[in-house]
């Protein structure tokens, strides 16, 4: 039974004389590791693929990583979300292994392991995660991306008791997709960036690998999708490219603003000071209200969450300035994150408490919630002021 189980798991392709022998894990199982383990060792090959980029690769092989985090330039270079949502889908992933007593990727870190011992080069296969999570983002709306931002935090408390039969289901599946099959499954455009993207990619940095006989080892949800573009060509450099907004957002940027403003200017025009005073104040108080609000959810100190209220309705009529990035600075002053919660890190991601308890992911919080509630004071204050005219 392990010999057609493990025959199933295993897949050879040819490719310009090379014999590339693709190994489909699951992330979380055992008979994974050990699969990898015979078959890096029974086949010594000249190179080892596996499903890891520079910096998932950099978390693995140095464990101190978290300690050399800089808070407040993820901030200033508009990346929080972005660590955010990395954050949560590595705490998904250790407790679904820790579920198992089984490492996080250890099939992967048995690859490493494994090609050192045979004198094999390690060649990395997957797209940095920072621009799947890029380009993802980039491809949903406001309110796709809080459907996705809740659905990641809802998964938190998702993990109860798995067994060896789920982790043969999670088989079928990227671990990506399955943390967020309920959302992809109404958002389409989610499965292009974060499955069938990286089919591509993964393909075609599997076949361009150096060596002659080549092992690879990845998920196995990439495998059919691998062995379909396998043949195909792929443009890596544009599966690397972040595309800027288009001419349309790039416009809305700008032209939602100065409507609010040309709103506010028929206001005074056409029902005078008071009405435009009026329609000023309530713009005022629900961007403000709003962005407290979103500050409060995610515990901030009471500087931040003052910051967030006096600059939202300030922010909101500035496409480069945004309320959750000036919040999350004056967290990351007054909450400075010490060595120990660099250090608590790993363990505090496992559980909902534990992210807002954690000044790191804390200050995170309050970016992400701030810019959310200041987005929803914005599209809840224009009706209301239009009901003035």
């Amino acid at each position: 039974m392990d010999d057609q189980r493990n025959h199933e798991m295993c897949h050879t392709l040819e490719y310009e004389g090379k014999t590339i022998t693709l190994i489909g894990t699951a992330h979380v199982s055992r008979e994974s590791v050990d699969l990898v383990q015979q078959v890096i060792t029974d086949t010594r090959p000249d190179t080892v693929c596996v499903e890891l980029c520079e910096s998932r690769a950099q978390t693995i092989r140095q464990k101190q990583r978290w300690q050399e985090m800089d808070i407040v330039r993820v901030i200033k270079e508009k990346k929080a979300f972005l660590l955010l949502s990395n954050l949560i889908l590595s705490s998904f992933q250790r407790r679904v292994a820790d579920q198992l007593d089984v490492a996080p990727g250890e099939e992967m870190i048995q690859a490493l392991t494994s090609a050192e011992e045979v004198g094999a080069a390690v060649h990395l296969a997957d797209r940095d995660i920072r621009i799947t999570l890029s380009r993802t983002w980039r491809n949903l709306g406001l309110w796709a991306k809080t459907k996705l931002l809740m659905q990641l935090i809802l998964s938190l408390g998702n993990v109860e008791e798995i067994t060896k039969e789920d982790v043969e289901k999670m088989k079928e599946k990227d671990m990506l997709a399955s943390i967020l099959e309920e959302v992809g499954a109404s958002m389409p455009q989610l499965r292009d960036t974060l499955i069938d993207e990286r089919d591509q990619y993964l393909a075609e940095k599997i076949r361009s690998a150096p060596g002659k006989t080549i092992v690879a080892v990845v998920g196995a949800g990439h495998v059919p999708g691998i062995q379909k573009y396998w043949d195909q060509p792929v443009d890596l450099a544009a599966l690397e490219t972040i595309l800027p907004p288009g001419p349309l957002a790039r416009s809305l940027k700008w032209l939602i603003p100065a409507a609010i403003v040309l709103l506010i200017g028929y206001g005074f025009f056409q029902g005078g000071a008071m009405v435009g005073g009026d329609m000023i104040l309530r713009w005022v108080l629900v961007t403000s209200i709003m962005a407290g609000l979103g500050a409060l959810s995610a515990l901030a100190h009471p500087l931040s969450i003052l910051s967030a209220m006096g600059v939202a309705p300030v922010t909101t009529l500035h496409p480069l300035l945004a309320a959750g990035w000036i919040a999350g600075l004056v967290e990351a002053i007054y909450k400075k994150p010490r060595v120990m919660d660099f250090e608590r890190l790993p363990t505090d991601i496992l559980s909902v408490k534990g992210f807002w308890r954690n000044k790191v992911t804390r200050i995170l919080l309050v970016v992400v919630f701030t810019n959310l509630g200041t987005s929803i004071g914005t599209f809840v204050a224009i009706p209301m002021m239009v009901k003035y005219l």
